[in-house]
This record gives C-alpha cells, sequence and structure tokens, in this order.
C-alpha cells in the first residue's frame, strides 16, 4: 500500500518535529518518519544525559509554535552569565552577563528528550500530519518530485518533497547523491551527569586546557552536566574507571569553583567530527540540521543552527505553496540554501579557529589568549556583540525566531 504526502520528513527529532509543527494546521499532507518515540517524563527522574544549550532565538522559535509550555512544564534550566577562561580566571577571563544587554537570561540548558517530547505531543493535534512511530526505514528511493520511501513494515510512503532530517549518517542524503567534506577532530567528548555540593548556578563556563576544553552546564536541583574534551585514548581511560576513581578524577582536573561533586550518575562520549553537506538541496529534497552539517559542540551551538534551518526551510516552503510554486521546485528550495549555508558554514569556521587556537601548548598563543581574554572582558561593545551572537541574536532572523506566525 502507498500512501502519497506532500513532505516526507525523515527523522522525528528537535529539527524535523520543528518543521513539520510550523507547517502544522496547512492544507500541506505531511508524513513524519521517526525511530522511536521517546520516552515519557517522569517528574523527580534524574536528568538525562543528552542535554542542549537552547539559545534566546531557539526559545522563540518554540514559543510562536506554542510548543514551548510543554518544555518548560517538564524541565528547564535558565542561565544568565558565561563565563570564559584558560590559566587564571581571575584575571584573564571573560563573563558574559544577561543584565548588560538588558535581557533576563542567556539561554536555557534543557534535556533532548524533553524538547523532542514536546513537539512530538504538539504534533498530535494537526489533522495534516500523520507520526509514523515507531518506524525503521529499509530503503530510500530518491525521485525529484516523487521520492519512495519503504519502512520494515512493509508500508511505502511518496512524497513530492524528502527532507532530511537524519542525523549526521543521514540516508536521506545519501540516497540524493549528495556528498559530504568531512574531517574527524583529534578529541573525544566526555559527558558526565554529576550531583553538586553547591545547589543550582546561573553560570555556564568553559575552561581552557591543552587538551581540550572543560564545560559546566546547569540543570535544576543540584545536578549539573560537565564536557570534557581530551584525547580519544584519555577518554577511552577515564569510561573505563569505577565511578569513584573517575570523580576523583573530575575533582582533580576540573576548577575549585565546580565544588564537590558527590555522586556520578551517568557518563558518556562521542568522537568530534566536522561534516558539511557540499550542497543543501536538489529537486525534491532538502537537508536540515545534522544532515546538512555537523558543527564542533564548543560553544553549543549545533541544536541552535539546526532550529534556524528548520524555520527558515519551513518559511520558504510555506511561501512558495501559498504563491503556487511547487515544493519541490529546485529553485525555491535554494532559496533556503541561500540563507542557511554561509551563516553555518561562519559558524563552523568560528567554532574551528576557538578549537584550534585554543587546543595547544604553544607559548606565543597561551601569552596572546590571556591576553585577549583580558581585554575582551574590559570592551563592553565588543562583549555584547559576542553576546547576542551566542543568543542568535545577530544578523537576519526567520520570521518564527521574530515572533511572527508563518
Amino acid at each position: 500500500m502507498k500512501n502519497r504526502y506532500d513532505l516526507l520528513i525523515v527523522g522525528g527529532g528537535m529539527v524535523g518535529a520543528t518543521i513539520a509543527a510550523a507547517l502544522g494546521n496547512t492544507d500541506l499532507k505531511i508524513a513524519v518518519v521517526e525511530q522511536q518515540y521517546p520516552d515519557p517524563f517522569q517528574p523527580g527522574s534524574e536528568h538525562d544525559l543528552r542535554v542542549s544549550a537552547l539559545s534566546i532565538a531557539s526559545e522563540q522559535i518554540f514559543k510562536t509554535l506554542g510548543v514551548w509550555d510543554g518544555i518548560v512544564s517538564r524541565r528547564v534550566c535558565p542561565y544568565r552569565r558565561m563565563k570564559v577562561w584558560e590559566s587564571d580566571e581571575n584575571r584573564a577571563a571573560t563573563e558574559f552577563v544577561s543584565d548588560d544587554i538588558g535581557a533576563d537570561h542567556l539561554g536555557y540548558i534543557v534535556e533532548n528528550r524533553v524538547i523532542q517530547l514536546a513537539l512530538l505531543e504538539h504534533l498530535s493535534q494537526f489533522d495534516n500530519i500523520d507520526l509514523i512511530c515507531p518506524a525503521e526505514t529499509v530503503d530510500v528511493d530518491y525521485s525529484p518530485g516523487c521520492s519512495l520511501l519503504r519502512l520494515a513494515n512493509g508500508r511505502e510512503l511518496i512524497g513530492k518533497l524528502m527532507i532530511a532530517a537524519d542525523g549526521g549518517g543521514s540516508r536521506v542524503r545519501m540516497a540524493a547523491g549528495i556528498g559530504v567534506h568531512s574531517w574527524d577532530y583529534d578529541q573525544h567528548a566526555l559527558v558526565a551527569s554529576v550531583i553538586t555540593e553547591q545547589p543550582q548556578q546561573d553560570i555556564t563556563w568553559q575552561q581552557f586546557t591543552p587538551d581540550g576544553p572543560m564545560a559546566f552546564l546547569p540543570l535544576s536541583g543540584h545536578r549539573g552536566s560537565l564536557v570534557w574534551y581530551n584525547r580519544p585514548s584519555e577518554v577511552r581511560r577515564l569510561l573505563n574507571l569505577d565511578d569513584q576513581l573517575f570523580i576523583n578524577e573530575l575533582s582533580t582536573a576540573f576548577p575549585d569553583r565546580l565544588g564537590t561533586i558527590e555522586t556520578l550518575l551517568e557518563r558518556g562520549a562521542f568522537p568530534l567530527r566536522r561534516q558539511h553537506a557540499q550542497q543543501y538541496v536538489k529537486e525534491g529534497v532538502a537537508l536540515a540540521g545534522d544532515a546538512a552539517h555537523m558543527i564542533n559542540p564548543l560553544a553549543g551551538q549545533g541544536v541552535n543552527i539546526g532550529l534556524l534551518d528548520a524555520a527558515v526551510l519551513a518559511e520558504v516552503i510555506l511561501k512558495g505553496h501559498r504563491q503556487g510554486v511547487e515544493i519541490s521546485d529546485l529553485s525555491l528550495l535554494q532559496q533556503y540554501e541561500q540563507q542557511r549555508r554561509s551563516h553555518n558554514l561562519m559558524m563552523m569556521q568560528v567554532m574551528d579557529g576557538f578549537y584550534r587556537v585554543f587546543s595547544n601548548d604553544l607559548l606565543p598563543l597561551k601569552l596572546l589568549r590571556n591576553f585577549g581574554l583580558g581585554v575582551a572582558e574590559r570592551l563592553a561593545p565588543a562583549k555584547n556583540k559576542v553576546m547576542r551572537f551566542a543568543m542568535g541574536l545577530e544578523g537576519t532572523l526567520p520570521a518564527l525566531a521574530r515572533g511572527e506566525k508563518l
């Protein structure tokens, strides 16, 4: 049995579900295909290991879509300060404070599962959206304007436009014959959820070391998320330690400002990779989120640029549809690529620059870094510009991020 749709969104994670939510309550018939539904959220449960730092722009996208209440009603942690330093926190450091630009906060730390649950719950109210989940994709047959998706249960879906929101190893991207530029960094990121002696903080911070940065993300209560970038061999060693020895390593390596780590809840690791699709669109197909780009997670911008992808792509599709343009049309989809690809490439290059400048122990660069951080702390206009950039408020924003419904 073949089911026909205007849009096949392959991947119902944060990016794919956001695209669908933006196109809900329209006359476009949409299928969202997701491999597994997230576990229900239980109040009082421990935090998930996978969290994201949502920018103000991402928050506004979710508010405009009517999804934000579903996120906040579960669990979020706002932060209003960010601090970056290297050798001496008291001398060569830069601290960003939301008050300096008249904002209540800089962003929120939110569990990925909480965001996805709120989005998928929101999709259920739209008659034009079919959420097909759980669903295992066994074959993707790309054909401009008439692509076919085969599921493990024998169901076949046909769509005029197929959207790849299926992650860095996107099967849709490969089926469409779109190549990528990629390379692995010689680093892994170790992530740990912990209980700290100190209560919830309102600050995220990052200390740079020659082996890579160490970061703290506040969660609710006495919980926190630690990110430790290091050589792959060192990360493997740390993962193999028992809990108490691992806590001892954290306590030795991380700055004193973290306070006492009382309990390790969970830990995991992933390799760092940069990847960028050679193009975001072809006739009848569009890439969004990690399917289009994977960025160094140094400043936590990966999910935010993915959500901006979603907002722009939905806006372009709906405007074209209202004007009578076929949504699979290449010239229409290229409007999305023109708005997003250069912005994402610039963000990738900025993160690469930070990575290369800070991940070494060369004395001239070390002196320059500390001097730069110290000077930056005293330059209010520059600091405020960086803050607005991190909040997603610099440059041309899509309608959803400006609070305008599509």
